[in-house]
């Protein structure tokens, strides 16, 4: 059985990266890595939020991208987490206009919905892409700085 495990809170890096080839599970254990990842620096008020707009960037990368390959990065700002989601597919996202009952195409929207900030970078050095996207805590709930 697959399970995550999360480190102490001492031992939380500010960066976290991992390549993954995409199977039936990945989104849910990646879900589950970053909320244990967020929930040990302190911002697990952005949890809900940041795992919602992992789900839908993995879900692209399983729609669109030949072979599911991919790579994630979570970076730990002050106040604030970033996540990139890296892939060597050379097509941008785009958030697609669809009818009020259709079953797709509203991923990029509830990305945007749900975090402070997102876009995309294109790969300077190859056909790939980044898309990431960024959420923060309210100022009032804001971790301490670590030492």
């Amino acid at each position: 059985m697959n399970h995550a495990t999360g480190p102490r809170a001492a031992d939380v890096e500010t960066r976290y990266r991992a390549e993954f080839a995409l199977g039936e599970h990945s989104v849910r254990h990646l879900r589950r890595i970053l909320r244990l990842y967020l929930k040990d620096s302190g911002l697990l008020e952005v949890a809900d939020a940041a795992e919602l707009a992992l789900s839908e960037l993995l879900a692209n990368i399983i729609r669109h991208v030949p072979g599911r390959r991919c790579g994630i990065c979570f970076l730990l700002l002050p106040g604030a987490v970033r996540v990139e989601v890296f892939d060597a597919c050379p097509r941008l996202p785009v958030a697609a206009a669809q009818e009020a009952l259709a079953e797709g195409g509203r991923g990029l929207l509830l990305v945007e919905a749900v975090t402070d900030r997102w876009g995309t970078t294109p790969d300077p050095g190859g056909p790939g892409k980044t898309v990431w996207f960024e959420c923060e805590v309210s100022p009032g709930s804001r971790p301490a700085p670590r030492p």
